[in-house]
């Protein structure tokens, strides 16, 4: 079976994480259904036949605006804020205490961010040494060497869906496709300031904008920083770049897990991606040892790999001086910072404001030592009484789920059962991680924040090398556990549900059966739906990259996603812009699937008895949980690059639900209307 998945860049923040198999976005949920505004007359108000999410969402979207300093906004946005907030107030207090080991490491990293005369008086002074090696650079032997020293483990292309990396290439570190037992090293590419190669490549008028703006920024990065001549240095990055972006994956390829199933060996690369020294490469980057890659990105990697051979000396030194400081920005003095907010939010996406410092703070605490701040959340926040009430309700859907697979009268008995085993040993991960990960080792200066994030990321990749050779853990978490999200993890097959999202408005211990599984449900029907997903169905029960479907099952399943993929390639967002139901397909079947098994759950929950009110209050919770506005260039963005469709075209799913024609009243002629046979039905 081909995949398509869901391709979200990751930009690790304590709110409104992007995991790729997971709910994504998460904006809004309300503990009602959404009245019309008062100030509007009733027939303002779009007929739920027509738009379901204005119609639910009409007041919200009324009153609401997007603050400045944000792209997008959803009530789910302002429960992340929230979140963060108590945060914050728990760092200042323990500050006080005098902490210790992993705490002390939180508040102190979080100090050093917040002192911004300490930063103004240090300058470049941390960031320097890294610069004066990339100025010391000969030949093309010490140009692999830097290039392998500034490598990372930054991406997750399953977990996540996040293959974005400035660096040349990106590393991760999992279980091997075909291998659940062992770690093995992936390789991405990477190299881009750019969010993707269509930025690089696309004939438009707004791209044509964006690349001069973004040579422009590069210009400015670079003169900030000291460097002579910076106009003439971005021309040599910005050509580099757009040659790097010829040789790149599209985002559909990137989804297309067979086409990331390449295992090279060290002669592999040296035939297959001529142009370096691979051997010298990878003993640089700490992966000597390491016989076998999977190469995801092969075209890339053999491009990259001729671009060092054949581009200038001083194109490559351009490039590096630049990325590091383009990278470090956001640690470095004001006119720095305020240099990448004019690119990356005011033209890249729209938003007016650079966010509040501590808010900055935080996201930055969180990406060096996540688990350490998680920890803390959940030790002051997270009733126990929540957790309990959640694993019922994932019991419930899990089964509601299995009865689901029983029913379907064109799956094959053999395919039935792998799909009954892979419910069977899902891993449920509610609230916090089985164990925690600790930071011993990692110097932590309360005076010295680009050093501190320097430091914590070399922390992390040499954390990230260190589980090769180590038996696979199947109860690992692939995201911290005060983020407003959820995941589904093929390769584990297993979810996480952090605790930050067990908190009204997403799930209320007070909140009536409905609305409980029309918000929370439909999120924990979501995951468990990724593992049948395009993608997640590709992985059998123990994560193991095999096709265990009958070919009369997996043609099935194909027609029935194309049917899918066609309905959401109609959406469209802007005159010059559709949907791309291929690149957000994964995602619209976890939707689909996830909101019938909730609505099932709801159903047993009620004895089987449930009325169109009740159906009607279970819906107006899932549809008010999609509450969000968007800056044109936010959502633009996001139609081109994320594996989610936009939050109202996500709502949209529901006419493909019979349940929600009843709860309605839809007839034809209304814009939502599909005829029972034009209804998709995959699970």
């Amino acid at each position: 079976m081909q995949a398509s998945t869901r391709v979200t860049p990751l930009k690790l923040a304590l709110t409104l994480a992007f995991c790729g198999a997971t709910f994504g976005l998460v904006p809004a949920i309300a503990q009602q259904a959404a009245p019309a505004p008062a100030a509007q007359t009733q027939d303002a108000v779009p007929q739920p036949g027509d738009d379901f999410f204005g119609h639910v969402n009409a007041e919200w979207l009324a009153k609401t605006q997007i603050p400045a300093d944000k792209g997008s906004w959803g009530a789910g946005s302002a429960l992340g804020d929230a979140t963060n907030e108590r945060i914050v107030k728990l760092i200042d207090e323990t500050a006080a205490k005098s902490p210790t080991g992993d705490t002390r490491r939180v508040t102190d990293f979080y100090r050093s961010f917040m002192d911004e005369a300490a930063i103004e008086a240090h300058g470049l002074k941390s960031l320097k040494p890294e610069l004066e090696k990339i100025d010391a650079i000969k030949d093309k032997a010490a140009l692999v060497h830097a290039l392998a020293a500034s490598i990372r483990a930054d991406v997750d292309p399953l977990n996540s869906t996040n293959f974005y990396t400035e660096n040349l290439f990106g590393i991760w570190i999992a279980q091997g496709l075909t291998d659940p037992n062992h770690y093995t090293p992936y390789i991405l590419q990477g190299g881009l300031g750019l969010p993707d190669r269509a930025y690089y490549l696309d004939d438009n008028q707004r791209m044509h904008q964006l690349r001069t703006a973004y040579q422009a920024h590069i210009a400015a990065m670079l003169k900030l920083a000291g460097y002579s001549e910076p106009e003439t240095r971005a021309a040599r990055v910005y050509e580099l770049e757009r040659k790097l972006a010829q040789a790149h994956g599209s985002r559909e390829d990137s989804a297309d897990i067979q086409k990331a199933n390449n295992t090279w060996t060290m002669r592999d690369f040296a035939a297959k991606a001529p142009g370096m020294d691979w051997r010298a490469f990878f003993r640089a980057a700490g992966l000597g040892k390491q016989n076998k890659f999977i190469v995801y990105h092969p075209s890339a990697i053999t491009g990259s790999a001729a671009l060092v051979n054949e581009m200038p000396l001083q194109a490559w030194k351009d490039f590096l001086a630049f990325h590091t400081v383009n990278h470090f920005g956001g640690f470095l003095p004001k006119a720095f910072v305020d240099q990448r907010f004019e690119f990356y939010g005011r033209t890249m996406n729209g938003t007016p404001q650079l966010s509040p410092r501590w808010k900055r703070g935080l996201s930055a605490v969180n990406n060096a030592v996540p688990d350490a701040a998680g920890k803390m959340y959940v030790e002051r926040y997270f009733p126990a009484e929540a957790k309990a009430r959640l694993q019922t309700m994932v019991s419930n859907i899990v089964d509601s789920f299995r009865k689901r697979v029983d029913a379907l009268d064109w799956m094959a008995p053999a395919t039935k059962k792998e799909a009954q085993e892979k419910l069977r040993t899902l891993y449920v991960g509610v609230g916090y991680p089985d164990k925690w990960t600790t930071y011993d080792g990692l110097e932590i200066k309360p005076d010295d924040a680009m050093g501190n994030a320097l430091r914590a990321e070399q922390f992390h990749y040499k954390q990230q090398l260190a589980k090769l050779g180590k038996k696979v853990d199947p109860t690992e978490w692939c995201m911290p556990p005060h983020v407003v999200n959820a995941v589904n993890m093929p390769m584990q097959n297993a979810l996480n549900f952090p605790a930050a999202i067990l908190q009204p408005p997403f799930f209320d211990m007070k909140a009536s059966d409905a609305l409980n599984y029309g918000a929370i449900g439909a999120v924990i029907g979501h995951e468990i739906s990724h593992s049948f997903d395009d993608q997640g169905a590709q992985f059998d029960s123990k994560g193991r990259l095999r096709d265990w479907w009958t070919k009369e099952d997996g043609e099935h399943f194909k027609q029935a996603a194309a049917k899918l993929v066609a309905q959401y390639d109609s959406y469209e967002a802007f005159p010059d812009l559709k949907l791309n139901g291929t690149l957000t397909l994964s995602e619209n079947l976890a939707d689909l699937a996830g909101l019938a098994a909730a609505l099932d759950a709801y159903h047993v929950s009620l004895g089987g008895k449930a009325t169109p009110v009740q159906d009607r209050d279970f819906f107006n919770g899932y549809a008010a949980s999609w509450a969000n506005k968007a800056r044109d260039a936010s959502l633009r963005n996001q139609v081109m690059t994320d594996g989610h469709s936009p939050a109202k075209w996500r709502t949209y799913t529901v006419r493909n639900l019979d349940a929600w024609y009843q709860a309605y009243d839809v007839k034809p002629g209304q814009k939502l209307y599909l005829a029972p046979e034009q209804r998709v039905r995959v699970w």
